[in-house]
């Protein structure tokens, strides 16, 4: 086909559309570095060849199409030659080690860093997608050139998709409103971003974007009366006021129409500011003298002024805000800005490249994208799969900002909805571990209290706090989130190890036996009987009571491996019980349905994957499960055991107004929580109810139920044990 185009002089789309990006590229870039796109090209188009794209083009117009939206951001030579090379290392047979020697290491690892994972056919597609998207934000943190290139891909995709099928076509449609919009948000990149969201509207739900149109058409005509009365009235009193800016009506896209239609529940009808303006100033001073200007000439809504330009957003983007109650009674909303933050505010970072002048705010605008990279990097390296990464990243992307000051007087910009947690690990993440409280202007708050714009927050910290499980329910920034999560999961598996440990050394010495003088050849033949890979995964399976100690020790005394598997179901006589000191945490812990305290008799079931389970002796539901000797061990409190461990009692009391209350009262004096109190039964004359309170040992709650006995509206007191 191509031997016959040049027969009969047919111009290809493909020369065409090399022949628009050498044009481009000639208004920036010296003739040297455009031939070393063409031979980029050339080399694309030969690796490509064959290759057919659905819309019937060669597989090489794609490419060029994205190199030449980035040409068009004025684009390095090197990010355009990765562009036009962007799927060779995917769809050709190209090495990585090729491309560094033709076009150079840079060229090489962005091109790597667009490629899709290979070797993950077999997982689901929805892991899969969320691989490929941590590896691009991992290249990006190198090189933020990577997301350029890949959003234009993305942009050209969009635009291709309508050859697609209509599943397909939904699926990636929701990936790019999901992922690559605010994406593209976040790195400050407007003009890309309404036009991702315009595609992906309209490929994911193409019957509501055909109605909305029709219906933002239908007014339009109506809509241009009022336009050019306020944009007149505007431009009268700027001139009034010596006040020199461009105004310019804007029409929201239907996407966000659409979107606030959903949020508030209303219709197209009821959208307040599809009226809006933007005035465009040459200096600073010039916005807030413009901002009084026209709160004169219209009424200002309260509560709905956004200082954007003392505040900037997290992507940098600045302006003022403002809503106002124009002619016939319609909200009007007014952006103002300087020339150059619209500039900004529509190109972002790529704005790096587009506009050369005033690279000090250039390079604020990188810092923040790689600030944010940064933080990106720390969660990534927490999170468990990609699919928990890509939960973070969401959360990462859609943040409604509220702005508060450190005691020293620095902004941190969080999330609305943040709580004193999510502050604390925005400041270092190992203030937010050891975080208990706060001090918001000098008052004392607890932890889950949200936090309000312009209120100083002073973190207070102690060397033996540690995150807790229930901060994951209030916390909304990626970063706290994953913070919590990965210590949890590191505490939980050091506890672990800690109490395998203790509790293989106890079989042992039952054996006459120290794990420390067991030879290391001898316990390296063991892990690989075990096909376990190393002697801490050995103790965490242990700890985990995912592994028998009483095995493991029987295993370790014998000589030869093969005769102690028959062991398994062997007597187990211990000699002595486990020590409990109440304090390891999460692998061990006190069962619910009989409450042991310290003092009472107990013995410990190994529940797999979560440790040791500990059970009164008495406890009626542990009873039936002690056929199965191998998963219980006998168990002891330790000496000097501190802290408070919950009990159960049950109270029958006469039914006499402020009987209750006597009781709390008795029980708070002799200091004791109550931790919650529910009626069981009730008539005229008695009520029963179930108290569970915090004591220190048996002892306490001796004492509680004597001073108890005591009280003449105390009929009968028991203790529950199961």
């Amino acid at each position: 086909m191509v031997e016959l185009a040049e027969k009969i002089n047919i111009e290809l789309p493909q020369d065409k559309l090399l022949r628009q990006l050498c044009t481009i590229l000639s208004r920036y870039l010296h003739q040297s570095q455009i031939d070393e796109v063409i031979h980029a090209y050339e080399f694309g188009a030969n690796a490509h060849a064959g290759q057919i794209r659905k819309t019937g083009e060669a597989y090489i117009c794609h490419p060029l199409s994205v190199a030449i939206y980035l040409a068009e951001m004025r684009m390095d030579a090197q990010g355009i030659m990765a562009a036009v090379l962007h799927d060779v290392l995917e769809d050709t047979d190209v090495t990585k080690s090729e491309l560094q020697q033709l076009f150079g290491e840079d060229v090489a690892e962005l091109v790597d860093g667009l490629t899709k994972l290979s070797k993950i056919d077999n997982k689901p597609h929805d892991e899969a997608q969320a691989e490929n998207v941590r590896k691009m934000i991992l290249a990006m943190a190198d090189d933020l050139r990577v997301i350029l290139v890949k959003l234009a891909d993305r942009l050209h995709n969009m635009q291709t998709l309508d050859v697609m099928k209509s599943k397909k076509k939904q699926r990636i449609a929701k990936e790019t409103l999901d992922i690559y919009v605010p994406i593209a948000n976040r790195l400050g990149m407007n003009d890309m971003r309404r036009q991702l969201q315009s595609l992906g509207f309209y490929n994911l739900y193409p019957m509501r974007f055909r109605i909305l149109q029709k219906a933002l058409k239908k007014i339009r005509g109506n809509r241009k009366e009022v336009v050019d009365t306020v944009e007149s009235a505007i431009k009268n009193r700027l001139i009034e006021n010596q006040l020199n800016c461009e105004v310019t009506g804007r029409e929201k896209n239907l996407y966000s129409i659409y979107q606030k239609m959903l949020k508030k529940r209303i219709s197209f009808s009821d959208v307040a500011d599809i009226y809006a303006f933007r005035i465009c100033c040459d200096t600073v001073d010039t916005c807030y003298r413009v901002l009084g200007a026209v709160h004169n000439l219209y009424s200002p809504v309260p509560g709905r002024f956004k200082d954007y330009i003392a505040l900037p957003k997290a992507n940098g983007y600045q302006s003022l805000h403002t809503l106002l109650i124009g002619p016939y009674g319609l909200p009007i909303e007014i952006q103002i800005r300087t020339h150059q933050m619209h500039q900004v505010s529509e190109s972002g970072i790529a704005s790096h490249w587009l506009y050369k002048s005033d690279d000090e705010k250039k390079s604020t605008l990188q810092d923040l994208a790689h600030e944010w990279l940064r933080d990106l990097l720390e969660i990534q390296k927490s999170a468990g799969n990609p699919l928990e990464f890509i939960d973070n990243l969401k959360i990462d992307l859609y943040p409604q900002e509220v702005f508060v000051f450190t005691p020293q007087g620095n902004i941190i910009k969080l999330p609305r909805n943040a709580s004193v947690v999510d502050f604390a690990y925005a400041v270092h993440t190992d203030i937010g571990n050891s975080c208990i409280s706060a001090r918001i202007d000098k008052q004392l708050v607890p932890l889950q209290t949200k936090l309000e714009t312009g209120t100083t927050i002073d973190v207070i910290t102690a060397e033996w706090a540690r995150p807790n499980p229930l901060w994951l329910n209030y916390v909304v920034t990626a970063k706290a989130r994953s913070g919590i999560r990965n210590f949890l999961k590191h505490f939980k598996q050091q506890e672990a190890i800690d109490l395998g440990k203790r509790l293989l050394e106890k079989e042992l010495n039952s054996m006459d036996m120290s794990l420390d003088k067991i030879p290391e050849a001898h316990l390296k033949n063991l892990l690989e009987a075990l096909e376990i890979p190393s002697k801490d995964i050995l103790l965490e399976e242990i700890g985990l009571g995912n592994r028998m100690p009483f095995l493991i020790a029987k295993r370790i005394s014998q000589n030869n491996m093969q005769e102690a598997v028959k062991l398994e179901d062997a007597e187990h006589n211990q000699k002595s019980p486990l020590l409990i000191k109440g304090t390891e945490g999460m692998v061990v812990t006190l069962a619910k349905c009989c409450h042991p305290i310290p003092g009472d008799p107990i013995l410990g079931y190994f529940n797999p994957g979560r440790g040791i389970v500990v059970h009164h002796h008495e406890c009626r539901n542990s009873k039936d499960s002690r056929i199965k000797k191998t998963n219980w061990l006998d168990v002891e409190w330790g000496q000097d055991i501190a802290g408070e461990y919950p009990v159960e009692i049950h109270l029958e009391i006469l039914n006499r107004q402020g009987a209750l209350a006597t009781v709390i009262s008795t029980i708070s004096s002799l200091k004791s929580n109550i931790e919650n109190i529910q009626v069981i039964s009730q008539d005229d004359s008695i009520s029963v109810d179930q108290v569970i309170l915090s004591v220190k040992d048996r002892v306490h709650l001796a004492n509680i139920i004597r001073k108890l006995k005591k009280l003449s509206i105390v009929l009968k007191i028991t203790r529950t044990k199961a």
